[in-house]
């Protein structure tokens, strides 16, 4: 079988050669590398030269259409039998290929998704980002979970493959933004294919340097899943408002101590809770202390930023005329 990787990258230069270093020691081979350059002024050019003789890679520069849209664009260039969509900022262990080539072949997967880990060599915010992003105090764990909402898997754009068989009956992203990765997902299972997570096609992704850049980007993800309901009102589960809730909560404390003390101190006192079992959690998985104190401040800052966002396109999406309701049309609104 031959894969087609599709990169999409946007001024990440440094991040992609690390990338393609990865992909160069790789046990399976029968890869091709598409990287689609989308409208950065920090171009990967000389990047994607450096490597002509290590890998099969192909390089393109289209105007700026997000993600989603550039992703369309390499696979309609794509000449493999199956697709596989990286972020620029992933690191793939060398038996990646090895794996989905095996797991493809023997479960008849026409999607597949794969987890994320901490590369040893991440910094501590970034192992700190990497355990909220997949733990089950943050509701992250479901993406690498074997059990998915609805009991059908949903792969996500980081680490995800699809068969040409799929792209050609579907077509692409119809967005290129706000949730791109989530319907295009559900196009896929709709369409009768068959979807499952491959434990062992991990891969170690960078996410954010800080917490800063962590929240801004949490809070996108949180607009994103209201923007979804736009076109699938019943994707919109009680499990994705548990952020808006747990912020909500969080920020009602302090009124809890106008109110009643006892209150004030039963809320306080489940704060404190949650994030005891979130450091013990952290300390025990990542074997280091700080790491934990420093999930604890990534697990926070996931939560409120996802709630954030969750609450205020959710109020947007309340106040949108009522044809746009109906139908489900998006409102792009900026980031």
């Amino acid at each position: 079988m031959l894969f087609s990787v599709i990169i999409p990258v946007f001024n990440r230069p440094g991040e992609l050669r690390e990338l393609l270093e990865s992909l160069t020691k790789q046990t399976y081979t029968q890869f091709e590398v598409l990287v689609i350059e989308d409208g950065s002024r920090e171009k990967a050019d000389a990047v994607v030269n450096s490597f002509r003789d290590r890998l099969d890679i192909r390089y393109f520069f289209k105007p700026n259409s997000g993600q989603g849209f550039t992703r369309n664009y390499g696979f309609e260039r794509a000449r493999g039998d199956y697709f596989v969509i990286f972020d620029s900022d992933a690191l793939v262990p060398d038996h990646y290929f090895a794996v989905v080539n095996e797991y493809i072949a023997r479960d008849k997967l026409d999607a597949y998704g794969g987890p994320d880990k901490a590369h040893p060599d991440f910094t501590p915010i970034q192992r700190a980002i990497s355990y909220s992003m997949t733990s089950p105090f943050t509701t992250g764990g479901i993406r690498g979970s074997k059990k998915n909402l609805g009991g059908t898997y949903h792969p996500r754009s980081f680490n995800m493959g699809l068969s040409r068989k799929v792209w050609e009956t579907i077509g692409g992203y119809k967005l290129t933004r706000m949730g791109e990765d989530i319907e295009f997902a559900i196009r896929i299972i709709e369409n009768g294919f068959r979807t499952g997570l491959i434990p062992d096609a991990f891969i170690y992704h960078k996410r954010r340097t800080d917490f800063g850049q962590f929240f801004r980007q949490l809070r996108f993800f949180g607009r994103a899943r209201i923007n979804i309901s736009r076109y699938y009102p019943g994707e919109l589960k009680l499990v994705h408002a548990i952020p808006a809730l747990f912020t909500l909560f969080v920020f009602s404390i302090p009124l809890w101590a106008l109110i009643s003390p006892i209150l004030f101190g039963l809320a306080s006192g489940f704060l404190g809770l949650i994030t005891l079992l979130i450091l013990i959690d952290a300390t025990r998985k990542e074997k280091s202390l700080k790491i934990g104190g420093l999930s604890v401040v990534a697990a926070f800052t996931q939560l409120i930023g996802y709630g954030i966002g969750f609450l205020s396109e959710g109020w947007k999406r309340i106040r949108e005329p009522k044809e746009f309701r109906e139908t489900g049309a998006s409102i792009d609104y900026p980031s």
